[in-house]
């Protein structure tokens, strides 16, 4: 494919960052992607490179803007099945089940959901990046539950911006041991690097890591254990399972941030992430989806409630 040159003319009298203008401009583009373009030399303003995002465009000035083609992935497709709760022409929303990898990284070359998803819509290819094609937001590999992923750039730049401005609503059912402090509560401790761990996360002063906040509230409480509703408000990784850690409930099931030996008979964490509202591109109202709870999971309530 062929790098792509936009020619636009700009006839405000009054200057404008050229950051902003081409914004306006080029929407199916993400800022972060302007700012490498322009960073990269490869905006012009009357032949003349332009210097910075900040810089200033004056009237009748003559905006050139090379887009280089989209890379190739050499990600595989893969035959592997997908549980769609929803799609149309912009998102697919699945059920993603416990044990698949959202998308490949150290360990895990194929078998992930972005092999999978790539065999059912191959149209995603580079979208958001070769190597993550589609892909908005993750679910660890042992968390089941509702996943989204973008079918095109426009999609993918409106649903990011969907979760940073804290507008898409996650909700997850967690089974833990024990009980939190509080029936209810909100959690706000951020989370970095484990400086004596580096292949986990945990709980660090503000300025080692980034804020992290969390809520929930009990559903059902037994006697070793509570069925918890959580929504992270912010997206760390592993976010949810290091706070009820910190609360002094671990989730069942996790063998990283809980107990290394589950108190129940569970080869997973008991994390799932059952419903996620948000307004798709060019929609004016939020939806919601929802995943029912896993056969794995349920067993475990059934024999609570017997």
């Amino acid at each position: 494919m062929n790098n792509r040159l936009v020619v636009l003319r700009y006839y405000d009298e009054n200057p404008q960052r050229i950051d902003k203008f081409l914004a306006a401009r080029l929407p199916e583009l993400s800022r972060s992607r302007l700012q490498a373009l322009i960073r990269d030399g490869l905006v012009t303003l009357d032949g003349q490179i332009a210097r910075k995002g900040g810089q200033l465009v004056d009237f009748n000035t003559t905006v050139e803007v090379q887009i280089p083609a989209r890379e190739q992935t050499q990600l595989l497709p893969e035959k592997i099945p997908l549980d769609i709760i929803f799609e149309n022409k912009d998102v697919l929303v699945i059920n993603k089940p416990a044990g698949i990898v959202v998308h490949p990284s150290a360990g895990h070359s194929s078998g992930t959901l972005v092999h999978a998803v790539l065999a059912h819509a191959p149209d995603i290819e580079g979208i958001g990046g070769k190597e993550r094609p589609g892909v908005v937001h993750r679910l660890d590999k042992d968390t089941s539950g509702i996943i989204l992923m973008a079918k095109n750039d426009t999609s993918h730049r409106w649903l990011q911006n969907q979760f940073r401005a804290h507008k898409a609503i996650k909700t997850y059912l967690a089974l833990v041991d024990g009980k939190p402090p509080t029936a209810k509560g909100r959690v706000e401790a951020p989370i970095g690097r484990d400086p004596t761990n580096r292949k986990k996360m945990a709980i660090v002063p503000p300025n080692k890591g980034r804020q992290a906040i969390s809520e929930y509230r009990s559903l059902k409480i037994f006697p070793k254990h509570t069925l918890l509703e959580v929504r992270p408000i912010t997206g760390r990784t592993h976010q949810i399972r290091i706070h009820l850690s910190f609360l002094g409930c671990p989730v069942v099931g996790d063998r990283v941030y809980g107990r290394r030996h589950p108190s129940l008979d569970l080869d997973r964490q008991f994390l799932h992430a059952a419903r996620l509202d948000i307004r798709l591109p060019g929609e004016k109202d939020t939806r919601a989806f929802e995943a029912p709870v896993p056969k794995d999971l349920e067993r475990l309530l059934e024999e609570f409630n017997k």
